[in-house]
C-alpha cells in the first residue's frame, strides 16, 4: 500500500485555492490590542493541508491567557468533520481560584465559545470539545505562594463554507480571540470601537 503524500507548506503559500483563501482570511482577522497573534507551525499528518495561529492575552505586561487555532483542510472531505475544513482551538486563561468549585463553570466556558461564534456570524456544524478547570495550591516551603487556577477550553468545529467552498475564517479567528478575552475577564469592547488587524510582531510595536 502506498501512503498518501502530505504537504504542509508555509500557511497560504500553496495548496488548493479554497485553502489559500481561508488561510489569507485567518491572517486578516482583527483582534483586540491586548491579543498578540502570530502564525505558528501547524500539526502534520492530520490533514493534507493545515495552518495555525497562536495568541497570548497580555495586560500591563502580565500574561493572562494563551491559545491556538488550527485550520485543517482535506479536499476529499471527512465524514467525521461533515465537511472539508475543520477548526481545532485551544484556550487557557488564568481565573480566580474560587471559581474552580463552581459546578456551572464548565458549561459557562463552553457557552463563551458558542456565543462568540454566533456574535461574529461564524457559521459552524459538528462542534465538540471539553472544558477543564484546574486549581493549584502550594505547601511546605512553597506555602507562601498564592493559589492559582486555570480554565482550559479545547474544541473543534466545522466551519460552514460559501458557494465557492471557502469558510469565513476571519470570523472564526475573531470569535476564538473573543473567547480568549472573555475567559481572562476583559470587558467587552465598547460599541463603535474597532479592533486592530492581527499581525506578527504586534507585541513589540
Amino acid at each position: 500500500m502506498v501512503a498518501r503524500q502530505e504537504s504542509h507548506p508555509v500557511p497560504g503559500a500553496a495548496g488548493p485555492a479554497e485553502f489559500r483563501a481561508a488561510a489569507e482570511m485567518m491572517r486578516a482577522a482583527a483582534v483586540r490590542p491586548e491579543v498578540f497573534c502570530e502564525e505558528m507551525p501547524a500539526p502534520q499528518r492530520i490533514a493534507p493541508w493545515s495552518t495555525a495561529l497562536s495568541a497570548d492575552v497580555t495586560v500591563d505586561e502580565v500574561d493572562l491567557g494563551t491559545g491556538r487555532i488550527i485550520l485543517l483542510h482535506d479536499p476529499a472531505g471527512n465524514d467525521a468533520w461533515e465537511g472539508t475544513f475543520r477548526c481545532v482551538a485551544y484556550a487557557r486563561a488564568e481565573i480566580d481560584p474560587e471559581l474552580v468549585s463552581d459546578p456551572m463553570l464548565a458549561g459557562v466556558g463552553w457557552t463563551w465559545l458558542t456565543e462568540a461564534l454566533e456574535a461574529h456570524s461564524a457559521a459552524y456544524v459538528a462542534a465538540s470539545g471539553t472544558v477543564t478547570s484546574v486549581a493549584t495550591e502550594s505547601f511546605g516551603s512553597m506555602a507562601d505562594e498564592e493559589a492559582t487556577a486555570q480554565l482550559e477550553v479545547r474544541a473543534s468545529w466545522t466551519p460552514v463554507t460559501d458557494e465557492h467552498g471557502v469558510p469565513d475564517m476571519k470570523a472564526h479567528v475573531e470569535a476564538w480571540a473573543e473567547l480568549l478575552c472573555t475567559a481572562v475577564g476583559l470587558p467587552p469592547v465598547p460599541e463603535g470601537v474597532t479592533a486592530i488587524p492581527s499581525r506578527r510582531g504586534q507585541r513589540g510595536s
